[in-house]
Parts: C-alpha cells; sequence; structure tokens
C-alpha cells in the first residue's frame, strides 16, 4: 500500500508527508521526488495535496480552500453553487477569513479570500463532509449575506430591486429563499455593513 493513501484528500503540509517515511533521512529531497512523479501536488508553499490516482479519493476545492489560508470558510458564489441554489458556473472559489483579504492561484483553480470581521465570522456556518475530512461552509444564509456585503455597489433599500436582483441578476432558487431563517440576516446585519439591504431580505422572508 502507497504510504500516501491513508492523507486521502486533505491537504497537508511538508511535515506529514516528512513523517510517513520514517526511515528515509532527506525528508525534503523525498517530498521534491514525490511532487516531480506526481504523486503530490503542490497547493502552495509546502502544502499538497495526494494526486487522486493514488489517493482514490476526489480532489475537493472546498475542502483546498479552506486549508490553503484559514481560519476560513467556503462562501458567496461557490457556496450557493455548492448548495444548487444558483444554476452558473463559478469562476472561482470564493471563501471569507479574519485574515487580510488574498488571492491564491494553483492548477485547481483560483482561490479568493475575503476578509470580515471576528463577530461576523462566526454567524450561520456550517460543517459539511468530503470523503472522510470535514469542511466549513457558510449556510445559504450566510453566503448570501457575504455576497451582498462584498459586492460593491450593492445596496438595494426597496424590495423591487432586492428581488430584481436574486431572481435576475444571481437567478437564485426562489423557492429556497423563501425558505431561509431571517434571523441570520439579521444577525449579519448586526454585526456587518449594508444594514438597510440585509435587513430588508428579513424582511422579504418573513412577510411571506
Amino acid at each position: 500500500m502507497n504510504n500516501l493513501k491513508v492523507l486521502q484528500n486533505i491537504p497537508v503540509n511538508s511535515t506529514v508527508i516528512g513523517n510517513l517515511y520514517p526511515d528515509v533521512v532527506g525528508k525534503s529531497q523525498k517530498i521534491r521526488l514525490l511532487e516531480k512523479t506526481e504523486e503530490i501536488i503542490r497547493l502552495k508553499r509546502g502544502l499538497y495535496v495526494v494526486n487522486p490516482q493514488v489517493s482514490d479519493v476526489p480532489i475537493s476545492t472546498e475542502l483546498i480552500a479552506n486549508h490553503l489560508y484559514g481560519p476560513s470558510y467556503l462562501s458567496m458564489l461557490s457556496a450557493l453553487r455548492y448548495y444548487g441554489l444558483i444554476p452558473e458556473a463559478v469562476q472561482e472559489t470564493q471563501s471569507l477569513t479574519v485574515k487580510h483579504s488574498r488571492t491564491f492561484e494553483n492548477c485547481f483553480g483560483v482561490f479568493r479570500y475575503f476578509n470580515c470581521p471576528v463577530d461576523y465570522f462566526s454567524i450561520g456556518l456550517t460543517q459539511q463532509k468530503t470523503g472522510e475530512a470535514y469542511f466549513v461552509v457558510a449556510s445559504p444564509e450566510k453566503a448570501l449575506c457575504d455576497l451582498i456585503v462584498h459586492t460593491s455597489g450593492l445596496n438595494f433599500r426597496y424590495q423591487k430591486e432586492c428581488l430584481a436582483f436574486l431572481e435576475q441578476d444571481l437567478r437564485l432558487d426562489m423557492d429556497a429563499f423563501h425558505e431561509m431563517n431571517p434571523e441570520i440576516f439579521r444577525q449579519c446585519a448586526a454585526a456587518g455593513k449594508k444594514i438597510n439591504a440585509l435587513n430588508l431580505i428579513a424582511k422579504i422572508i418573513e412577510n411571506e
């Protein structure tokens, strides 16, 4: 059995990989060889994932996003697409973090991170399983809040323009929207920006 199989699709640092080969003296050289033979794939300096042809476990961009820069959670268009709430494919993997905003690019795509305050960060998060591992993702409500908060120039004041954005621009599943929890929007409004827009969404849901 290949030593790397135990890692499945979980991104790990070079120390973890080196520890799989206790009899090898030159750990750094061994890791370079594993990368050269494409048994492991570099995500960024010092962070790797096992090639799915070796692990027999599919790559999870959601799990990669959590490990690439953290603490962070999958959100915005990426989370809405993950839940099947929007029809279009998403061109980058979007996450929120309490750290500085950053962008990473590797063979699995572009990973973009948006900064948010600590008290806002923890609202409306959930865990989803991929293989034997879990990643943190925004609830549908939080993902929509994050998208609105971090989209420049988007700050609707009236129900008509709010619904036009959701139905026409996002092409959001409106049946699912009307089942969302308005309390998450109110909590985000209290802790973040665009207070009027988020409270308006909560009001629309409550009036259904």
